[in-house]
């Protein structure tokens, strides 16, 4: 269950934007979608859906794009570029990162979530120089991580390791307790580009630790920078070539979203390795198959894509985060999703849903919670992007529980919004002006 993100530093988020997933003080109503776990003594409250606001350019993606590239830092267990990149280009070239319009400074990650019992709490502070600076010499210069509110250890000018009873069923084997000469061996494993948590921490105090934080962020941590990017993939245990596979769970969910052929199956690819295998709409009665996205609608091809990582949320208590979850899909199939995650009855694995839009059908209070509703706004003088939830306006400004919010956004009570007018443009363009006249 993730708690906060925080980020700083990272493109147009030059200050601190602080994602919270907490549930604010004093607020009331959708009581069932507030979701509880124990870590310790401790009770955690988190929100089990938020939607974001924002114009477009206002740094929406970019806040997704700041988890995605935090999450492959930490996976790959370095600051330097990885050799693959997907859609996000800046998690795998990370001269991307830092704010463009800025003087360097340091980017800022932090995280906090629950796993089980474990309260997980992982920051990291990294010089990577100025914008587009490829060859710039990277360094770690903070590192630290919490369990359940206690150190485990702090990476900055010097190294400290503790190890907290909480975490001693995951030290490993002969390491009871802390020693200098295991710190001394520690601090010189250390590298000005590589995380302590993958490297030396692992290697010599608690590897099965790691392995359950780097599995939370692997499985339970989902996130999807660009969501019309997405590719189900089936892998088989043992694929045969042209074997057909027909996904039932999915079928029905596709015919209730309203396919037309008789069921969805995969069917290996003849030029694979065995494992990628590509959707088919199945015509059972007509012996007949046909590549889905060559038969299905846009939006069908999006819904199939996308309701499996749904249902890997569910089962698995996870957190999906997709920048624009609803696009191409009626709004209807998005509010009973939405309305799934909030039913406590079904939702009985604390899952989360995170999702952009720019669909104001949502700002409704019978759908979500003040602090589940969250905006983006940019500055068009500094270009610098802020994040802010609709629970930190205060009830003196005007804004209660059960407020047409979609009529206060559109006139703007909220703030991210912005008026928008091609007239003019259009305007000289119909009088045969151009658009690159030097008046």
């Amino acid at each position: 269950m993730l708690l906060k993100f925080v980020t700083k530093n990272y493109k147009s988020f030059a200050d601190k934007a602080v994602f919270s997933m907490t549930p604010a003080p004093r607020q009331t109503g959708l009581d069932y979608s507030v979701l509880k776990a124990q870590a310790g003594s401790q009770v955690y409250k988190g929100l089990c859906a938020a939607v974001i606001y924002g114009p477009n350019a206002s740094g929406k993606t970019n806040l997704i794009g700041a988890m995605d590239t935090f999450k492959s830092i930490v996976l790959r267990g370095n600051v330097r570029d990885a050799e693959q990149s997907g859609m996000n280009a800046a998690g795998a070239a990370l001269e991307m990162v830092p704010n463009c319009n800025e003087a360097p400074a340091p980017t800022e990650f932090s995280i906090s979530f629950i796993d089980g019992t474990l309260a997980v709490e992982y920051s990291l502070t990294i010089d990577l120089g100025p914008f587009m600076a490829p060859d710039y010499n990277r360094k770690i210069l903070r590192e630290e991580l919490l369990v359940n509110r206690k150190q485990v250890f702090l990476r900055d000018d010097t190294l400290t390791v503790d190890l907290p009873s909480v975490i001693r069923p995951y030290l490993n084997k002969g390491m009871k307790r802390k020693s200098p000469k295991t710190l001394e061996i520690a601090k010189s494993s250390l590298s000005d580009t590589e995380l302590f948590l993958n490297n030396g921490f692992k290697t010599i105090y608690a590897q099965d630790l790691v392995k359950k934080i780097l599995d939370w962020l692997t499985n339970r941590f989902i996130v999807i920078y660009r969501s019309d990017d997405i590719r189900l993939v089936r892998r088989f245990s043992d694929p045969k070539k042209n074997s057909i596979y027909v996904e039932e769970t999915l079928t029905k969910a596709a015919r209730a979203f309203g396919i037309t052929s008789n069921a969805l199956g995969y069917r290996v690819n003849k030029e694979s390795d065995g494992e990628d295998a590509l959707l088919y709409s199945i015509f059972e009665d007509k012996k007949l198959m046909i590549p889905a996205e060559l038969f299905e609608s846009f939006g069908t091809i999006r819904f199939i894509n996308e309701f499996p990582l749904v249902i890997n949320a569910l089962v698995n208590g996870g957190t999906l985060i997709m920048d624009e979850f609803d696009a191409s899909i009626h709004p209807m199939a998005l509010m009973n999703i939405i309305n799934i995650f909030h039913n406590d009855e079904i939702n009985t694995r604390n899952a989360q849903l995170v999702f952009n839009t720019q669909n104001p059908i949502f700002l409704d209070s019978s759908l979500f919670r003040r602090d589940e509703i969250k905006f983006v706004e940019r500055d068009e003088n500094t270009g610098r992007s802020t994040h802010y939830s609709l629970s930190d306006f205060k009830t003196s400004d005007g804004i209660r529980k059960g407020e047409d919010y979609m009529k206060n956004y559109f006139v703007n009570r909220y703030g991210a919004i912005r008026n928008i007018d091609f007239s003019p443009i259009i305007e000289r363009i119909m009088k045969g002006d151009g658009v690159n006249s030097d008046d």
